[in-house]
């Protein structure tokens, strides 16, 4: 993360708490489309919506959407999206187990970066 982000949401909620999600990603989206510079951190539970097919079956409300489209829905309005290297680790996971490559970094290395963010959001 070179540029300092406009905003950053630190996701600490999973799959356990499915009805939070899509608002993260919501609000993600529209700061994103109205030309800020956005970032996601997936940390703790969050980490686990990052392997593949888990997103997929998350579904917030019965016969809606998933995760994985809220989550492209961000990733579409060019939010970035990045994992906790730990985390992994924590949910019994490695870098294989990854939907797709995204910049993976411990929270010693990432907190600099997200500190200096204009707003920081925990959801």
């Amino acid at each position: 993360m070179s540029e300092a982000a406009d905003l950053v949401i630190i996701l600490i909620t999973g799959a356990e708490n499915p009805k939070r999600l899509p608002s993260a990603f919501f609000l993600a989206a529209t700061a994103a489309a109205a030309e800020q510079k956005v970032v996601m951190y997936f940390t703790g539970p969050a980490t686990e919506l990052l392997a593949k097919g888990k997103a997929e079956s998350i579904f917030p409300m019965e016969g809606g959407k998933s995760v994985a489209d809220f989550m492209k829905l961000a990733e579409d309005n060019e939010v970035q999206i990045i994992g906790c290297l730990q985390s992994l680790e924590l949910n019994g996971m490695t870098k294989d187990d990854l939907a797709k490559p995204i910049p993976m970094m411990n929270p010693s290395a990432a907190l600099p970066s997200l500190a200096a963010a204009g707003r920081i959001l925990t959801w």
